[in-house]
């Protein structure tokens, strides 16, 4: 009984530490915020916690916070609250005459293993120019500062697994917007947060005044293809492909490896990574911080992670693509923005937009969205670092705003011309277009 309670101290105490150190990290990474602003000392920057009713997600009786167990309720863990972690930013240089249009302030979710602040590139300049002049970004439930519940959800009548598991996402965030009393958002999600985004889109289409993708996952159908080209393969790829397969079908995340390292080996492989997919990021102090919340992030507890093979196949396919579901949202604006050299296919969006153009041709529904698809040069999947610039002007052209004579201007891609060859990388646009 002794060694267990103290086996229960010290595994409390070292997700103390590593909260702490978390924390320390996200401070770091808003001190480096004003260095990517073209003005100083003129926002209000605030780091809040948003309590979200345990019963208003589908979990399972009895499941409790592995990281805040004073929120946990009674011994059965009903009865208690969440929390939804998050930043939100105020410009106070915004007045509004600059601004071309009136969109609500702007909600910013991140994609997975990733936390509010992999936006610190991007508050700043974004809500200087429109938004209201404000903007959120959160760590989605699960991740980052938030609550990480065990990730262990309800059986509902009429609901599938995938159904059951986005709703643990959408219905924490309408708890959340509600809690904010926003009655319209501008919402913007990053790859699985960008899933995300759809799904809330779905269902609550009357709160999201527009909605921009930014390199989602999940959007392409790929139809069995992917089978189709591993079979094709040698006899090693296949072996290969099959063994990340069945560690992602018994939900093996990539954050579990990072969690079961020992603590040198596992901060090195994310620095690694850093540098390897953010060479654009040369201050030293700036690179060591965002490791190090990239690190703690993942060595927190699981929770959000632990959704992956319930939405998507392996390789970023989702079980329930979105192709087809955007085309039928009740929000009339939507864009997607990509990196020029983004490993996350463009070719889905591009493949929207012209299924919603045939659409209005067509005459076939009279509530299409209007959906444009952008690049940013320079940049691949991790686009609001590696040319924040470019990404925020991006947003802004999104969010429906005239961009400054003086700011980087996006790629907009024209749907006329066969391929313009501003992506580069394709495949499925390719396929789409070869089985016309």
């Amino acid at each position: 009984m002794t060694s267990l309670f103290t086996s229960m101290f010290g595994q409390a105490t070292q997700i103390a530490s590593r909260i702490e150190q978390m924390k320390q990290a996200e401070a770091a990474l808003i001190s480096f915020a004003s260095r990517f602003s073209h003005s100083e000392n003129t926002h209000t920057i605030e780091l809040f916690d948003t309590e979200i009713p345990l019963s208003s997600v589908p979990l399972q009786s009895g499941v409790y916070c592995q990281i805040y167990p004073e929120t946990n309720g009674d011994n059965k863990g009903e009865g208690g609250n969440l929390v939804m972690h998050g930043i939100k930013v105020q410009s106070n240089e915004y007045d509004g005459s600059s601004s071309s249009t009136k969109a609500p302030p702007l909600v910013l979710l991140h994609g997975y293993a990733n936390g509010a602040l992999y936006f610190y590139r991007n508050l700043l300049g974004l809500s200087n120019h429109s938004f209201e002049g404000t903007v959120y970004a959160l760590d989605l439930l699960g991740w980052g500062l938030s609550s990480r519940p065990q990730f262990k959800t309800k059986t509902l009548e009429g609901h599938d697994r995938i159904s059951v598991t986005e709703d643990f996402f959408v219905e924490s965030l309408e708890q959340w917007r509600k809690a904010h009393k926003l009655e319209k958002i501008t919402l913007a999600g990053h790859s699985l947060g960008g899933h995300i985004s759809v799904c809330y889109a779905e269902k609550y289409p009357q709160y999201v005044h527009r909605l921009i993708l930014l390199s989602p996952v999940g959007v392409p159908d790929d139809g069995g293809g992917m089978k189709a080209r591993v079979a094709q393969q040698s006899y090693t790829v296949r072996f290969m492909v099959g063994a990340v397969s069945m560690l992602w079908n018994y939900g093996v995340t990539p954050s579990s490896f990072v969690r079961a390292m020992p603590e040198t080996r596992g901060r090195n492989m994310v620095s690694s990574y850093i540098e390897r997919r953010l060479p654009t990021i040369t201050c030293p102090d700036e690179r060591k911080h965002l490791t190090e919340y990239l690190y703690m992030n993942a060595k927190l507890p699981g929770s959000g992670e632990n959704c992956l093979n319930k939405i998507l196949e392996p390789f970023a396919l989702a079980k329930r693509p979105s192709l087809n579901r955007i085309a039928r949202l009740n929000v009339r604006n939507i864009y997607f923005i990509y990196g020029q050299h983004d490993w996350m296919d463009a070719g889905g969006g591009i493949e929207v937009q012209r299924i919603c153009d045939q659409m209005k041709r067509d005459g076939t529904s009279e509530n299409v969205p209007n959906v444009s698809v952008l690049g940013v040069k320079n940049a691949g999947h991790l686009l609001m670092l590696e040319n924040w610039e470019e990404f925020n002007s991006a947003v802004l052209h999104a969010a429906g705003e005239n961009l400054p004579q003086d700011a980087p201007k996006p790629f907009i891609h024209d749907e006329s011309k066969a391929s313009d060859g501003f992506f580069k990388r394709m495949t499925f646009q390719k396929r789409a277009e070869k089985y016309k």
